[in-house]
């Protein structure tokens, strides 16, 4: 049975965030599933990919913006259709009583202009709706988010309202999410279920890369206030203010908005000669060889919806200094991890001096990350398509 796959922002940017990275693998598990639509803000309807669309879904290096693109051509295209009234694909099949069993999957954190349109999209289908649920971050830390997504997210959270059901990433945003709508005194609720994300697994028996002269640290993540940087970065100075020997090696889209202190801070840093490497966003080959290379990872991050970093350093056998609470926590009980209470710069600092300086306590944790096993993408998108099927469409 196929279903309807919304893939309208991942389909017009290049970046590689969370949330791309798990829109990207739905869509590569789901290909014999689902069928990739975009809703089209020029013509005004949902339609399926065009080729520059789907090229872009399939690009190995990532971009440097987070923003969506539209071509010229489409836009150009889409305004023709418009005004000569084409009718919408999606809209004829639903018209002649067809439409797609599977029901409609939006992976994505929607737009107001998307959540609009969701009622076409719905009337496409025959099946459930069911939405992605990635975190409420931007109301629980609003001084660490973009101001137009701290205005934009609680109508998004009441756009959510709309679905059958809703797949939160973990048990954390599956709290969140239902406690602020009870919060709101909402008296229905869509169904909600925990299904933790799957992982890009690697093959065993790749071993690691040739140890370098001194330690990596690695840290992967999204350059942005509440991914805590400046706590890293402060706490790295102290450590190489008292003499230790490390690089410290930083993977990551930035955001232009709530990123700026951190950038500044490794500028700063590399200016006075401390060894600190900020690479950007990497592909995913360059990716591999950084977490081969490295001893062990930090994420020192505020608050996650899941928490991808974490768990593919684990993944890869490399321990990861973290925080306990939260959805980061579901993560960390499994071992592997060195918890942090609190992500202040002295905790940082404690926790990266205690893995530099204690072998045994580095290759424990490595021990104990190497014993974990992840679950695959394709074994989140069965348990998601089941539970999916278990579900009734209202309304």
């Amino acid at each position: 049975m196929s279903l309807l796959l919304d893939l309208t922002h991942t389909s017009h940017t290049r970046a590689r965030t969370g949330v791309q990275r798990v829109v990207l693998a739905l869509r590569r598990e789901l290909a014999t599933n689902a069928d990739g639509v975009c809703f089209d803000p020029y013509e005004g309807v949902w339609r399926p990919l065009e080729r520059e669309e789907s090229d872009n879904l399939e690009a190995s290096g990532p971009g440097a913006g987070r923003g969506a693109h539209w071509p010229l051509g489409t836009r150009v295209r889409g305004r023709f259709r418009r005004m000569r009234h084409s009718p919408s694909p999606l809209a004829a099949l639903a018209a002649a009583g067809g439409g797609w069993p599977g029901g409609v999957l939006v992976p994505e954190i929607f737009s107001p202009a998307v959540a609009s349109a969701l009622p076409s999209l719905f009337a496409a289908s025959m099946g459930p709706r069911v939405a992605v649920f990635h975190d409420a971050i931007p109301l629980q830390f609003p001084e660490f988010t973009p101001q137009s997504t701290v205005t934009r997210f609680p109508g998004y959270l009441r756009d959510l309202l709309g679905f059958d059901g809703v797949a939160a990433v973990s048990a954390a945003s599956r709290e969140s999410l239902i406690g602020y709508w009870r919060w709101l005194g909402v008296p229905r609720m869509p169904a909600v279920e925990a299904i933790p994300l799957g992982l890009d697994v690697p093959r065993p028996g790749g071993g690691n890369a040739e140890s370098p002269p001194v330690p990596v640290v690695l840290s992967v993540g999204s350059i942005e206030g509440r991914k805590n940087h400046a706590a890293l970065l402060e706490a790295c100075e102290s450590l190489w203010a008292g003499g230790a020997r490390f690089q410290l090696r930083l993977v990551g889209i930035a955001n232009s908005e709530t990123g700026r202190p951190a950038l500044e801070r490794i500028d700063r840093l590399r200016s006075a000669g401390r060894p600190v490497r900020y690479d950007g966003p990497e592909s995913d080959v360059a990716l591999e060889a950084a977490y081969g290379e490295c001893a062990f990872t930090v994420y020192p991050s505020l608050a996650e919806g899941f928490g991808l970093p974490v768990a593919e350093s684990l993944a890869r056998g490399k321990p990861c200094i973290c925080r306990t609470a939260g959805a980061l926590g579901e993560i960390a009980r499994g071992g592997g991890c060195l918890g942090l209470a609190a992500a202040a710069p002295t905790e940082i600092a404690a926790a990266i001096r205690t893995l530099l300086e204690s072998p045994d306590r580095l290759a424990s944790l490595q021990a104990a990350a190497r014993s974990r096993r992840f679950r695959t993408w394709a074994e989140y998108s069965t348990e998601l398509l089941g539970w999916m099927g278990s579900l009734k469409r209202v309304g």
